[in-house]
């Protein structure tokens, strides 16, 4: 067992999307450190069985469990909700949680699954801890990303993919939204404090995208044969991210190898960026 370094001790830390791959390793890596780490997750034996491995691992008691389901505009609002009751505090928001999904669906909310759950799931729990960021300064948001995002564009007359719907199209276009709200967010916490980044983790082996029908299973589990990498090494950027003292300042950047950078020219135009702002607001429900 690795003890507790302490250099992170009294900070909290939420990461989604933590009972496996590179969510758990940051969570397990930020609890090495001392932090009290919330593990959020979909399944509750799992996410139990992932808080029991990383105290085990790192002797560190303050790692917890909340349950939600990123697709579900209730469930991240309840989460939020849960969260603030219980602290007073937040130091770092892991947005890392993710899906793929080659069969266009529809969340309980009547949205396609993909941009809901990588896109405006993270964005509205992000919007909803704003405040315990902002009172905790220095505080950080970290929004996984993909290199994926290079091949995508907002395509605002069809957002949920209704008229017409591909798998690896709707992932770009989530994981591209995450850059342009990042450089969005950027903006809006300029003098707060608060810093937010999105990186590209590399190709980790984790059981990403098996969800999906039996040729795809078969696709993603060679592209990891071929190309992948650990779900140690995936988690570094956003581990470093979370922790590292030089980028304490850095804000609105996309990472990549622990480096900015440039992502898509889609992602760094303005008006883009604050167009897709509005339109998720709307859909969440927080515009005023």
């Amino acid at each position: 067992m690795n003890q507790p370094t302490g250099e992170m001790h009294g900070k909290v830390c939420i990461v989604t999307g933590a009972t496996s791959g590179i969510g758990k390793v940051t969570a397990q890596a930020l609890a090495q450190r001392g932090a009290t780490v919330i593990v959020v997750g979909r399944n509750q034996g799992r996410g139990e069985a992932t808080v029991n491995e990383i105290r085990a691992n790192v002797g560190n008691p303050s790692v917890v469990l909340m349950l939600a389901d990123l697709s579900s505009q209730a469930s991240v609002r309840q989460l939020a909700q849960d969260f603030k009751q219980q602290y007073a505090r937040l130091d770092v928001l892991v947005n890392n949680a993710g899906a793929f999904n080659m069969q266009r669906t529809l969340t309980v909310d009547g949205l396609e699954t993909t941009f809901a759950a990588n896109h405006l799931g993270p964005f509205l729990l992000t919007n909803l801890l704003l405040d315990r960021l902002k009172a905790s300064a220095p505080s950080r948001i970290i929004n996984v990303s993909s290199v994926a995002s290079q091949r995508g564009k907002i395509d605002f007359d069809d957002l949920q993919g209704e008229k017409s719907y591909s798998g690896p199209r709707a992932y770009s276009q989530s994981k591209l939204a995450n850059i342009l709200v990042t450089v969005a967010l950027a903006k809006r916490l300029q003098g707060t404090g608060v810093t937010v980044n999105a990186l590209h983790p590399g190709p980790a082996v984790t059981g990403f995208g098996t969800n999906n029908p039996f040729l795809w299973r078969i696709v993603f589990r060679t592209v990891y044969l071929f190309i992948g990498i650990s779900a140690e090494k995936g988690a570094e950027t956003q581990i470093y991210l979370a922790t590292a003292p030089e980028v304490a300042n850095i804000t609105g950047q996309y990472f990549d190898k622990k480096k900015p950078v440039e992502p898509n020219p889609i992602a760094k135009d303005r008006a883009i960026a604050e167009r897709l702002w509005v339109v998720s607001e709307q859909l969440v429900g927080l515009a005023t």
